[in-house]
């Protein structure tokens, strides 16, 4: 069964708009792995508009199932992510300003960079993925950085399918299907949903994690959080 991590940023998106510590995201944390998700994620920002660096920390003692910090590997983000060491590290290119991840990493241009990057974090035991467009190349450049997973960037699947596009999927498949094949570990994310995430899991080969939030979030604002988190558990299996 693919697993559920549960991204809690836009749990502390709501926290900063007030102030204070209401909703507590490490009470958030316990909540969602106690309705059942295996994983937490957060992606703290240099701005720390939603997730702060302080909460990284925080949630390391709590997070009993798979802890997954994603962020731009500048020396700040590095040096905390080798202090905390979560289960595994996401590398995702986004820019200071950027609203949300909106690429994946060039892994071809990028390679000397990533490498330095990943064996730093692999020498202290944690797990690594690399944040990748759909594109061949891209994985069959993330294999050479020595990473252990991709993380396919969802979001073009994600707009084509809500448009009634299913053949949207095919370079998702197939950039698994060679990931599988040369040994990298097939996670993803961005824009998954309850209304889309069946049909991606069905169609995505040997996938092993998937990283939901803001859509998780917003519908649980209806639905609840035990049972959304729940729909998205049953969906995957």
């Amino acid at each position: 069964m693919t697993k559920l991590s549960v991204n809690i940023n836009k749990i502390a998106t709501l926290r900063n708009s007030r102030g204070g510590d209401t909703p507590n995201v490490v009470q958030f944390a316990k909540d969602v792995q106690r309705f059942g998700a295996e994983g937490v994620t957060i992606h703290p920002r240099p701005d720390e508009r939603h997730i702060r660096y302080q909460d990284a920390y925080d949630l390391k003692p709590i997070v009993h199932t798979e802890y997954n910090i994603e962020g731009n590997p500048i020396t700040k983000f590095v040096d905390m992510v080798l202090e905390i060491k979560p289960t595994q590290v996401t590398l995702v290119p986004d820019s200071i300003d950027a609203l949300t991840s909106n690429a994946g990493w060039d892994t071809i241009k990028h390679k000397d960079f990533l490498v330095e990057v990943i064996a730093e974090f692999k020498r202290n035991n944690i797990r690594t993925s690399i944040f990748v467009d759909p594109d061949t190349k891209q994985i069959e450049g993330a294999k050479e950085t020595g990473a252990d997973r991709i993380e396919l960037y969802t979001e073009g699947f994600a707009d084509q399918y809500h448009l009634g596009n299913k053949e949207a999927i095919k370079p998702y498949a197939e950039c698994a299907e060679i990931a599988n094949k040369i040994g990298l570990g097939v996670n993803a994310g961005h824009d998954l949903s309850l209304d889309n995430i069946q049909f991606f899991k069905q169609n995505i080969p040997e996938l092993l994690e998937v990283s939901i939030g803001h859509a998780l979030i917003s519908e649980s604002l209806y639905l609840g959080i035990e049972n959304v988190v729940n729909m998205y558990l049953n969906k995957l299996k």
